[in-house]
């Protein structure tokens, strides 16, 4: 409970020395996870659907203090989702682009 009053504090400090832009997102970032727990509210555990793990891998790739806005996950969780997702987004592609590669194709002689 302490902890986390200081880290409220120190945040709030902070918050005076970035940008409208970091703010901005800090802001999107807090309200999707008040979405989310409002959406599971009454459920031991929080629901968060693919959608909400999207919404992270992009603001991670896009902004670069999204760990100190975060509070409902691990930030090792969301970097896991986005190797998951880039995997399965290659898993996907790799057949098709393996056949258009002219040095993948076997030669027939």
């Amino acid at each position: 409970m302490v902890w986390s009053l200081i880290r409220a504090i120190l945040c709030a400090a902070a918050s005076s020395l970035r940008t409208r832009r970091e703010l901005a997102l800090e802001n999107l970032a807090l309200r999707q996870q008040i979405g989310v727990l409002r959406r599971t509210l009454g459920d031991r555990r929080v629901q968060i659907t693919s959608w909400d793990r999207a919404f992270w891998v992009v603001l991670a790739d896009h902004w670069q203090q999204w760990k100190c806005a975060l509070d409902i996950v691990q930030p090792a969780t969301v970097i896991r989702w986005h190797r998951e997702g880039f995997g399965r987004f290659f898993d996907g592609v790799a057949p098709y682009a393996q056949d258009a590669l002219p040095w993948t194709k076997k030669s027939s002689t």
